[in-house]
């Protein structure tokens, strides 16, 4: 294989998985909680960037119930954003199984 060929293919995929981050990064994946009562927002790129409660679920007797709920969220949130990225990264990689 000529290794001219090799380099402009890995640049121009360099140059993809680049969009794709910066796409990834305005890209949002939201859940919410049985009744959309926590909700949380993750970007592309594994942020959390938002974290809404409805004050009706705060209960000063039941922290644990509302540490659950939030968890859980949180965490449905961040894989959903992860899946996400790592559907993006496959388009650009071609899924050969390169990490980001």
């Amino acid at each position: 294989m000529n290794i001219q060929k090799l380099m402009k293919q890995a640049q121009a995929m360099q140059a993809g998985m680049a969009q794709a981050q910066a796409r990834l990064a305005e890209q949002k994946f939201c859940a919410e909680a049985p009744g959309g009562k926590v909700q949380a927002t993750a970007d592309g790129t594994g942020n959390l960037v938002s974290l809404k409660i409805d004050p009706s679920v705060v209960d000063p007797e039941d922290v644990e119930f509302l540490e659950t709920m939030v968890l859980k969220t949180v965490q449905e949130a961040l894989a959903g954003a992860r899946n996400m990225a790592e559907s993006e990264m496959r388009k650009v990689t071609g899924g050969l199984g390169f990490p980001m």
